[in-house]
C-alpha cells in the first residue's frame, strides 16, 4: 500500500481512490464497502471495472486508513482480496456515500467467482411458508448461488449475465436497491415472480403430443423418479441424469442407456445422517461434505450399509457423495412435510461417457432423449459449462480428482512468473490452463479430447476464460504426443506463435511442484505412475522416476517394457496385459491361472503370435498397465468397461485384506544396458523389472492365497519399489524432495504407504492436494515447463 498510514493528520481530510483487486464481484464485496464506509462516516463512492472494485473515499486520515485497512481484514466470506492499492486525490468536500453503475472497458484484472451452495439464509426462506420465495427453485442472495456459469462478460452486473432476460419486480428491485438487504446488488436476485421459470417437458405418448409441464413440475418430477424414471435436470453448469439410487432396476436402466460399464454413479444425499448410513466420514469429509463448495466426495463404503445400493459402485471400495448444492436439489429431495420421494439421488452429467455435458436446452431435447423419460429443465442459460467438482481425503488432506464446479475460475498462484501462455493439457481429463505473471487459471473439467463435441467445448472454454481474464497467451504448450488431439488442437491453432512441446510426465511433476510453490531453485525426485505418457523415445511412458526441475528432467528409473498388444484394445481387457507381462517375463501361461483362463483358446494362438512377432506391441513402462496385469493375474478384474477399473477393483481388494505376515513381493532394481559401452553404469536409468512380483503372485494363485491378500502384498511391493528406488536417488545426486503424482496416485492405500515410508527416511514429501494427480493436472505443469524455459 501507498500513502499515510494510521498515525497520519485526525481531523485534516483526505481522498484516496483504492483499487481492489481479487474475487471481488459477485461476493457482495460493493454493498460491504458501502455499509463499511457508511458505518465510518466516509464519503465516496464505489463501482466494479473490469480491473476490479474502485472506491475513491474521503474524510479524517486515520478513518480513511483504517478503511483501507479493513477491505482486505473484513471482506465478505466470498471474497478472495488479493491487493488493496491505493493513492492520494485532492479532497472534494462531498458528502454521502453512493454505489455507482459499473464502468465499462479496461483490460481484465478482476476474478470471476465460483457457483456457490446455498446459504443457510436462503434454504430457512425456501421451507417458511410465510416467505415470498417459499419453494422458489432459484432462491439465492449476495453469499451463495450461480456465479462463474452465468458470466458472460465484465464487469459482473446483471446485464453481464444470463439473467439480462430476466427484468427485477418492484419487490426485488427494492431488494437489490436496499444497502440493509442481504440481496443488495445480489445479481442473480429472483422469485416466483421475475423468474427464472421452471418445466417439466415429457416426450409425446402413443396416443398423442407431449403433455403440458404441470403446475407444480417439482413435485410431478419426484413422483417420476420415484416411479423408476430417469429425468435430465438442469442444473447449476449443465444437464444431469437423475434416478431413484435405491431402486436397482432404475439404476440398471440408467446405466444401460448411458453406455457406462461399471463405472460408479456419484449420489446425492438430503443429509449427512443418510450418508453415515452407508459410508464412513470423518471431519475432514463432513466439512467438504457440507461446505460452500459442495463437490463429489469419495467415501468408503459400510459393509453393513452399501448393500442396498448393489448397482451404484460395483466392485469400487467408494461411493462418492454429494449434499444438495441448489435450491432445486433440495426440493427434488423434499422438504419437511413433502410428500414421500426418493431419499436418495444418482445424480450423474448429462451426457453418454466421454462426451462433454450438456448444457443447451435444445441440444439435451436432443442428446439425451434416448437416456432420459422426461427433462425437468428451465429458462436461465447456462454459458460456461461446469461439472462437478470430486475430491477425496487421503492422510487427513484434500486430494482433487477433478477440479471443476466450485473451485474453478479461481486462479492458482505461481512460485515464479511466467510469460502470457495456453497449455492445453493432454486428451482424457482434459483441463487446459491459462497463465500470466505468478497467475495460472485451471479450467474447469472439459472431457476426454477423442469425442467431437468435447474439442468443440474446449474451443468454447478457451475463449471464455480469455475473454474473463484479459490473457493473450503469445505462446501454447502441448503434450509431446504426436497424435493427441489437444496438441493437434493447438498446431491449428497457434497463428505462428511459440509452440513447446513438453514431455508428459515431466508435466506431472512440475504440477506438482507448481502447486507446492518451489520456485525451481532444486531439482525434485518426480515418481509419476499412470497408465499412458508418451515417452521421448516413442515408447509408452508410465512407471517413472525422473529428477527434474521446470527445465528439464533426468529419467532416473523406470518399470521395465513390456509389449502393450493392440495399444486400447489391450487396456480394455487387463487379461491382454497381464499374458503379455508373463510373456515378457518369461513365465509359462498356466491354464490354472485366472488370466489364461479368461482368455479364449484361438485368442490365445493369436495373441501368442502377435508377441512373438512383436505386432502391433508397443513398449510400454505403465504402472498403470503393471496394475491392471496383477489384477487380471489375481482374478479380479479381467475386462475393464472404464478407465482404471482393474486397478480400482485391485485396491478394493487390498483394502479387504486380513492382516498378513506371509512373504512379500519385490521387484528386482537393477542397471539398464547404456548406449554406449564405455559409458558409466549411473548414465542409464535403472530398471523396475516386475519379473519376481509376477512369479511370486502367480505361485501365490496356484496355491490358493486368497485375492484380497495377493492384492494387499502388490501394493506393499510397489511402495517398497518407491522408497528404494528414492533412496538410491538421494544416495547419488543428494535430493530429498519426492513428487508423488500421475493418476496412479489417486489410489490412497498405495499414496498413503509410500508417503509413509519416504518421510520416516526424512524425505519431504509433495502430494496433490489443489490440482489433480490424473492428467486433469497436465496443464499446470506444461504452463510452469513452457513458460520458464522459453524467453520473452
Amino acid at each position: 500500500m501507498t500513502g499515510p498510514g494510521p498515525g497520519g493528520p485526525v481531523t485534516e481530510a483526505v481522498r484516496r481512490r483504492v483499487t481492489v483487486r481479487g474475487v471481488v464481484q459477485g461476493v457482495g464485496f460493493r454493498p460491504f464497502v458501502h455499509t463499511l464506509a457508511t458505518g465510518l462516516g466516509l464519503a465516496g463512492h464505489v463501482t466494479n471495472t473490469a480491473e476490479g472494485v474502485i472506491v475513491e473515499v474521503e474524510g479524517a486520515g486515520r478513518t480513511v486508513a483504517l478503511f483501507c485497512d479493513r477491505l482486505a481484514t473484513d471482506a465478505p466470506p466470498l471474497a478472495l482480496v488479493e491487493s488493496v492499492d491505493h493513492h492520494e486525490l485532492a479532497p472534494d468536500g462531498g458528502s454521502g456515500f453512493a454505489i455507482l453503475a459499473s464502468r465499462e472497458g479496461g483490460a481484465a484484472a478482476t476474478l470471476v467467482s465460483p457457483d456457490v451452495a446455498t446459504c443457510a439464509d436462503c434454504l430457512a426462506e425456501l421451507a417458511d411458508p410465510a416467505d415470498r420465495r417459499y419453494r422458489h427453485p432459484f432462491i439465492t442472495c449476495t453469499n451463495c448461488g450461480p456465479r462463474c456459469t452465468i458470466v458472460v462478460g465484465l464487469p459482473y452486473d446483471r446485464e453481464h449475465t444470463t439473467m439480462a432476460r430476466f427484468p427485477m419486480c418492484p419487490a426485488c428491485a427494492a431488494e437489490y436497491t436496499d444497502p440493509g438487504d442481504r440481496r443488495f446488488h445480489a445479481q442473480p436476485v429472483a422469485c416466483h415472480d421475475c423468474g427464472p421459470r421452471l418445466r417439466l417437458l415429457l416426450p409425446p405418448t402413443d396416443d398423442g403430443p407431449a403433455p403440458p409441464s404441470p403446475a407444480d413440475p417439482v413435485a410431478a418430477a419426484r413422483q417420476l423418479l420415484r416411479s423408476g424414471r430417469v429425468l435430465a435436470v438442469k442444473g447449476l453448469g449443465g444437464y444431469h441424469l437423475a434416478c431413484d439410487a435405491t431402486d436397482p432396476v432404475a439404476v440398471a436402466l440408467l446405466r444401460r442407456r448411458k453406455n457406462r460399464g461399471d463405472k460408479p454413479f456419484a449420489l446425492m444425499a438430503r443429509d449427512l445422517a443418510e450418508i453415515d448410513r452407508l459410508a464412513g466420514t470423518g471431519p475432514e469429509e463432513r466439512a467438504l461434505l457440507s461446505g460452500p463448495v459442495r463437490p463429489i466426495v469419495l467415501l468408503r463404503k459400510r459393509a453393513d450399509g452399501s448393500s442396498e445400493l448393489p448397482g451404484v459402485a460395483p466392485g469400487s471400495p467408494d461411493l462418492g457423495f454429494m449434499l444438495p448444492y441448489t435450491p432445486l436439489h433440495h426440493l427434488l429431495l423434499g422438504l419437511p412435510g413433502d410428500p414421500e420421494g426418493p431419499r436418495l439421488l444418482v445424480l450423474t452429467s448429462g451426457n453418454l461417457s466421454g462426451e462433454p455435458i450438456v448444457t443447451d436446452d435444445a441440444e439435451a431435447l436432443e442428446r439425451l432423449a434416448h437416456l432420459a423419460d422426461g427433462w425437468l429443465t428451465h429458462d436461465r442459460p447456462i454459458h460456461v459449462p461446469c461439472d462437478d467438482s470430486v475430491v477425496r481425503v487421503c492422510d487427513g488432506e484434500l486430494l482433487t480428482l477433478r477440479r471443476s464446479r466450485g473451485y474453478a475460475p479461481l486462479p492458482l498462484p505461481l512460485p515464479l512468473p511466467v510469460r502470457p501462455a495456453l497449455a492445453v493439457g493432454g486428451d482424457l481429463k482434459n483441463t487446459f490452463c491459462l497463465g500470466a505473471g505468478r497467475r495460472a487459471w485451471l479450467s474447469a473439467h472439459i472431457g476426454d479430447m477423442d469425442d467431437l463435441a468435447t474439442q468443440h467445448a474446449f474451443a468454447r472454454a478457451e475463449q471464455q476464460v480469455e475473454a474473463v481474464t484479459g490473457v493473450r497467451p503469445g505462446l501454447l504448450a502441448a503434450d509431446l504426443h504426436p497424435r493427441y488431439r489437444s496438441g493437434q488442437w493447438a498446431e491449428r491453432h497457434r497463428g505462428g506463435r511459440p509452440l513447446v512441446r513438453v514431455q508428459h510426465h515431466h508435466a506431472h511433476v512440475a504440477s506438482a511442484m507448481a502447486e507446492h510453490g518451489l520456485d525451481g531453485g532444486r531439482r525434485v525426485i518426480g515418481v509419476a505412475f499412470d497408465g499412458t505418457g508418451f515417452g521421448e523415445d516413442g515408447a509408452v511412458w508410465g512407471g517413472e522416476f525422473l529428477l527434474a526441475d521446470y527445465q528439464g528432467f533426468l529419467r532416473f528409473a523406470h518399470l521395465a517394457y513390456a509389449p502393450l498388444p493392440g495399444g486400447d484394445a489391450a487396456v480394455r481387457r487387463p487379461y491382454r496385459v497381464a499374458l503379455a507381462r508373463l510373456w515378457a517375463a518369461g513365465i509359462a501361461w498356466d491354464p490354472r491361472l485366472p488370466c489364461v483362463a479368461a482368455c479364449a483358446a484361438d485368442e490365445q494362438r493369436l495373441l501368442a503370435r502377435q508377441l512373438e512377432r512383436n505386432l502391433n506391441c508397443v513398449p510400454t513402462s505403465g504402472m498403470g498397465r503393471l496394475f491392471d496385469a496383477v489384477s487380471s493375474l489375481a482374478g479380479v478384474c479381467h475386462l475393464a468397461g472404464y478407465e482404471a477399473q482393474a486397478a480400482i477393483e485391485l485396491e478394493a481388494a487390498a483394502l479387504a485384506a486380513p492382516a498378513d505376515d506371509g512373504p512379500g513381493y519385490r521387484f528386482a532394481l537393477r542397471p539398464a544396458p547404456a548406449d554406449r559401452p564405455d559409458a558409466p553404469p549411473s548414465a542409464a536409468p535403472l530398471t523396475a523389472d516386475p519379473a519376481p512380483v509376477l512369479a511370486a503372485v502367480g505361485a501365490d494363485v496356484l496355491a490358493g492365497t486368497p485375492a484380497a491378500l495377493i492384492a494387499a502384498r502388490f501394493h506393499a511391493a510397489v511402495a517398497e519399489l518407491v522408497h528404494r528406488t528414492c533412496l538410491l536417488a538421494r544416495e547419488r545426486h543428494g535430493l530429498d524432495t519426492v513428487a508423488l503424482t500421475g493418476g496412479v496416485f489417486a489410489n490412497t492405500l498405495l499414496s498413503s504407504a509410500c508417503a509413509a515410508a519416504l518421510r520416516t527416511d526424512g524425505f519431504t514429501v509433495l502430494r496433490h492436494h489443489l490440482v489433480p494427480p490424473n492428467d486433469g493436472g497436465l496443464a499446470l505443469g506444461q504452463l510452469a515447463v513452457a513458460g520458464r524455459t522459453v524467453p520473452e
